[in-house]
């Protein structure tokens, strides 16, 4: 079992940056592809970015946001930049064995919610 726990949303305006933060318990960290997702009202829960490789990103969000992971301190970060509006949501942590396909693991949320 991996216990994951979000922090670092907030409210910012259009063009401010955020940074958070996923703290993982419970398995060993480092054998985990990690990710985060995000789900507007109304609409389906979609793909951020994860740490397979140098790091896999929607087109969304690519080149304003950047995805890391310290296994020292069981922690992965996602850090945006350059807001839109459109980014408000609220951002979900997830993690699978890196020999599986699917998202085991999900923390409870934490939201971002940028103005114009």
């Amino acid at each position: 079992q991996v216990q994951l726990v979000e922090s670092g949303g907030g409210l910012v305006q259009a063009g401010g940056s955020l940074r958070l933060s996923c703290a993982a318990s419970g398995r060993t960290f480092s054998n985990f592809v990690m990710a985060w997702f995000r789900q507007a009202p109304g609409k389906e829960r979609e793909f951020v970015a994860s740490t397979t490789g140098p790091g896999v990103y929607a087109d969304s969000v690519k080149g304003r946001f950047t995805i890391s992971r310290d296994n020292a301190k069981n922690a992965v970060y996602l850090q945006m930049s350059s807001l839109k509006p459109e980014d408000t949501a609220g951002y979900y942590c997830a993690a699978r064995p890196a020999v599986l396909g699917t998202w085991l693991y999900w923390g409870q949320g934490t939201q971002v919610t940028v103005s114009s």
